[in-house]
């Protein structure tokens, strides 16, 4: 009987003395205090693929002009032709929402004007490449104002000249018209909600478009868009 009482005594003193290493064990452990946040960093909305990186769709109208020495090429009033483009813009510092934007554009420029007393129509149809930078701006939860400025480089690839009073139709590049390549200043402003965007900008064109070399003639192109961002 002493001998089973003995036992029974030495369990309940093992139980006890292992109790405090139980409860040790899952002793609750406070989280270790979160690092506080970087500050002066921008951090891009969710449609951006990451921190530096976004693509656009976008497609419009656009109204176009020639200006030109030679009165045969100058198309005072303006035309209105197609825009559609697809860009990609990458973040350049990680202090701020500023990105470059580039990628690739379909445009119709041009214009229209007189001919003595006959109308002429200048179509001037560009796959253009813009460079520029965009600034980013967060002004409420998903939406961003995006002014930006920079250049944009063009080949012509097709378009036609209409003289009415003698109707004929010719080339837009061919001898005596217009050259292909073109070049200018790109400046204009975006809002974007959500997914959507909309942009107004301006193309001044820098290079001479005159294919004869003692007229001067510019592309100008105001343009309207509404795209959407993934």
């Amino acid at each position: 009987m002493k001998r089973a009482f003995s036992l029974i005594m030495l369990t309940l003193l093992l139980c006890a003395a292992g109790q405090p290493v139980s409860a040790q064990r899952h002793r609750y452990t406070p989280p270790a205090p979160r690092r506080p946040m970087t500050t002066g960093r921008y951090s891009p909305n969710h449609y951006f693929f990451g921190e530096n990186m976004y693509t656009n769709m976008s497609v419009g109208l656009s109204a176009a002009h020639v200006n030109s020495d030679n009165p045969l090429l100058d198309g005072g009033s303006s035309q209105t032709g197609l825009n559609v483009g697809l860009h990609l813009g990458f973040g350049i510092t990680p202090m701020a929402p500023l990105f470059f934007e580039t990628g690739l554009e379909y445009a119709e420029k041009g214009g229209k004007g007189l001919k003595g007393d006959s109308k002429t129509t200048f179509d001037l149809n560009y796959l253009e490449v813009p460079l520029v930078l965009k600034y980013i701006a967060p002004v409420a939860p998903r939406t961003t104002i995006e002014p930006y400025l920079g250049g944009y480089l063009a080949c012509g690839v097709g378009g036609k000249i209409k003289e009415y009073g003698s109707r004929t139709t010719y080339s837009s590049f061919g001898d005596g018209a217009f050259k292909r390549f073109d070049g200018g200043i790109r400046a204009g402003i975006g809002a974007r909600f959500d997914l959507f965007s909309v942009d107004l900008g301006y193309d001044f064109g820098l290079s001479n478009i005159g294919d004869d070399a003692f007229d001067d003639a510019h592309n100008g192109a105001f343009y309207a868009r509404v795209g959407l961002t993934f």
